[in-house]
């Protein structure tokens, strides 16, 4: 498991009054269908903060499947573009103590305060990369970002792990910085 998902698991008591088990327990039977209806539950009957209700609910979903073989599964049949992930998720890391990486079904949310970066195996030779970069004018390079709707602001394609360069490193780190 992640540290810094450990850690928020270990703090949760503290911090949000539950352990992950309880709250695992609020959340059963609940029926909710998507995971934004759960999270603003959390948010809005329990006053949990988001990072929390988010980390919380996507946990809960996955019940029985430990983060990495949701990972894994993102990229059966796309191999090859593991190696990018990997560097991504090291490169957000190493910003500071308080990232928490969330995997879900199809993506990998980057948390700070807010998701601030987002991973998604696109399509078989594509990983999308979706930035919360507020106010910041789209290049060709750094899109609008497409299918990500709200969830983010930017969209870069990536195919090669060389892409994952100086410039992209930045926008990441701004992005960090922004979510704080």
């Amino acid at each position: 498991m992640d540290t810094a998902l450990k850690t928020m698991i270990d703090n949760m008591p503290e911090k949000t009054g539950k352990s992950l088990d309880e709250w695992k327990k609020v959340l059963a039977g609940k029926g909710f269908e998507k995971h934004g209806q759960a999270v603003k539950f959390l948010k809005t009957e329990h006053g949990v903060t988001h990072g929390f209700a988010n980390t919380i609910v996507t946990l809960f979903r996955q019940d029985g499947q430990e983060p990495e073989d949701l990972t894994t599964a993102q990229y059966q049949g796309k191999e090859h573009l593991r190696p990018i992930h990997d560097k991504l998720i090291g490169i957000v890391k190493d910003f500071g103590d308080d990232v928490t990486i969330t995997p879900k079904k199809t993506s990998v949310s980057v948390i700070r305060k807010r998701q601030f970066v987002l991973i998604k195996p696109a399509t078989k030779k594509r990983i999308d990369l979706g930035l919360k970069l507020p106010d910041k004018p789209t290049t060709e390079r750094l899109g609008d970002s497409g299918p990500f709707g709200t969830m983010c602001t930017h969209r870069v394609q990536l195919t090669e792990i060389d892409q994952v360069d100086d410039e992209l490193v930045a926008w990441m780190k701004e992005a960090y910085d922004q979510a704080g």
